[in-house]
């Protein structure tokens, strides 16, 4: 791909995301989660034969992917990078003149889910007490390593390093929290994180939007391990 092709390809990805009701499905789905077209009609409050038009033109630019199932299909973001780039969207979107003060709800604000991982204050603090408990090193880049107590560290929370590892995706890095302005742990590793605090009842996912409610056990591990008070 020459640099003229590759210029035509940004400018149709551009352009697919560019329409109002087609950046509200795509940040509908920002939490991870798959949903039909129907549910995504009313999400962009277009009738579903316009949706329809609406996410194959997404699918088409690899925006989305789509998941037969029964009856249904199921509409999803393609993958983490097209999540970061969403988020990074609704960063310069949102990037005022004038000091920043964040207009995002309060319980979003505090925690939340960025596809696959956790955004919002919580995460920003914890990915703070993950570089000051030394589980964290800093690679090339943005990117991150886990140091030797990380990977101890990991395992006590049945998280599999190897596995984040070989994923076919970053391994770790900071992304650039929307909210908060400073960065939260993205990547593989960030995922995987995620799904060990849900499996381990420290945190819920709200129905209806992306807000993350961490729970009384959550509250108490999060303290005891990573000296973070909810």
């Amino acid at each position: 791909m020459d640099v003229r092709d590759a210029d035509a390809r940004l400018s149709a990805v551009a352009a697919a995301i560019a329409e109002p009701a087609r950046t509200q499905m795509l940040c509908r789905l920002l939490d991870g989660c798959a949903r039909t077209s129907t549910e995504l009609a009313i999400v962009a409050g277009v009738s579903p034969s316009t949706a329809s038009v609406h996410l194959a033109r997404l699918a088409g630019q690899k925006l989305v992917k789509v998941t037969p199932q029964g009856r249904h299909r199921y509409y999803s973001l393609r993958d983490a990078n097209v999540a970061a780039a969403i988020e990074a969207l609704s960063l310069v979107a949102g990037a005022p003149g004038e000091p920043f003060e964040p207009a995002t709800p309060d319980r979003l604000r505090s925690a939340r889910t960025c596809y696959d991982h956790m955004a919002g204050r919580l995460a920003v603090a914890l990915h703070d007490s993950l570089f000051e408990l030394r589980w964290l090193s800093r690679s090339d880049g943005n990117d991150y390593d886990v140091t030797r107590t990380g990977i101890e560290g990991c395992a006590g929370l049945d998280i599999d390093v190897s596995a984040a590892r070989g994923a076919r995706r970053r391994f770790a890095c900071g992304c650039l929290d929307w909210s908060e302005r400073r960065p939260h742990l993205a990547g593989a590793l960030g995922a995987a994180l995620l799904a060990s605090a849900l499996r381990r009842g420290w945190m819920t996912r709200d129905l209806d939007s992306r807000a993350l409610a961490v729970t009384r056990k959550g509250q108490r591990a999060l303290r005891e391990r990573f000296g973070i008070e909810v």
